[in-house]
């Protein structure tokens, strides 16, 4: 089979990926083996490709927003039928065993599988993964539509609520990318007024398209205090600017797993009055659950950007550079 790998960590235009033949990975116990119809590209995947995340196995394939259908099975795999669609996401599996599993936060396993960093993942042709970490897709949900869900939505998802936003609330949200555009749209359904602060003029334009209610630079003052907020944008320099614009006692949640560095915080104007900084880390299966009911019943919509799977680089280029607005797509 063919698959991008991240032959050496490097700027993207450098050319950090190499497309390679395998053989296809035989699924092991439990697990399934997915023929890829497409994959989403997040930029986590950039950050792995450029060695902000260093790769945790040598060679590996990125991608963990994976669409495509059941074609193999493992000893014991019986939650799928050989045919069905499944969606393939970031959080690969969990021990199951450590003090966080016990205690249902799975999502802060000690020891966690996670698909395109410890486990080959959906830049190729064929994947695998746990039986019991792979998503049923909605119908009504096509597989490029369905891509970025995997992750782009879910961890969205799981930041809002970290948010803690009160009904009617003012949500504020910086960077506005594949993750943010999701995000915006289940905060308009549940009737949260949005302000987006984010660069570029394909992001800006997006955010109006989807109707929220302001949009400003990436450093401009928010319209009116928030009640919440989401740094979607990986710029450590924000998290000051975003602490600011909270209202008293309101939560500011950091969506991305890379983040540059935080300058000092000034506690007086950033911290006092109770205001919250959280991060977010993964997802539990139930996040994904939820959001995946709440995209079909809200008809969700991604904004995307299709590309053959043989311009992978291309497509990641084009993220680090912001040449296109919402989410990448790439299709076999």
């Amino acid at each position: 089979m063919r698959t991008w790998v991240v032959w050496h960590c490097a700027p993207i235009d450098a050319g950090p990926l190499r497309r390679v033949e395998r053989a296809r990975p035989e699924p092991g116990p439990g697990q399934v083996r997915v023929a890829v119809a497409c994959c989403g590209v997040c930029r986590t995947d950039l950050h792995l490709a450029e060695g902000d995340l260093p790769p945790r196995r040598p060679s590996v394939a990125p991608g963990h927003e994976v669409v495509g259908l059941v074609e193999a099975l493992g000893h014991g795999a019986t939650r799928f039928a050989l045919g069905e669609r499944v969606g393939v996401p970031w959080f690969g599996s969990a021990d199951g065993e450590c003090r966080y599993c016990r205690r249902g936060d799975e999502n802060l396993c000690l020891s966690p599988t996670l698909t395109g960093w410890d486990v080959d993942g959906g830049y190729a042709d064929y994947c695998l993964v746990d039986q019991d970490f792979a998503y049923r897709l909605p119908d009504s949900i096509g597989d490029e539509q369905a891509a970025p869900l995997l992750c782009a939505g879910i961890i969205g998802y799981r930041s809002l609520r970290a948010t803690s936003m009160p009904p009617g609330g003012s949500l504020g949200i910086y960077g506005f990318g594949g993750s943010a555009h999701l995000t915006a749209q289940i905060a308009l359904h549940q009737g949260l007024r949005v302000h987006v602060l984010t660069r570029g003029e394909h992001n800006q334009q997006l955010a109006r398209a989807l109707g929220v209610d302001s949009v400003g630079g990436q450093a401009d003052a928010a319209p009116e205090p928030l009640d919440g907020a989401i740094l979607f944008a990986p710029a450590g320099e924000l998290v000051p600017v975003a602490l600011r614009a909270l209202d008293a006692g309101a939560t500011l949640a950091v969506a991305g797993i890379w983040l540059s560095s935080i300058p000092p915080l000034d506690y007086t104007a950033e911290l006092f009055r109770e205001r919250h900084l959280v991060s977010v880390t993964a997802n539990t299966r139930r996040d994904g659950e939820e959001f995946l009911r709440l995209a079909e019943r809200f008809k969700i919509h991604a904004t995307t950007t299709a590309y053959p799977m043989a311009d992978a680089p291309r497509a990641l280029s084009d993220l680090a550079h912001g040449r296109f607005g919402g989410a990448a797509v790439l299709h076999n």
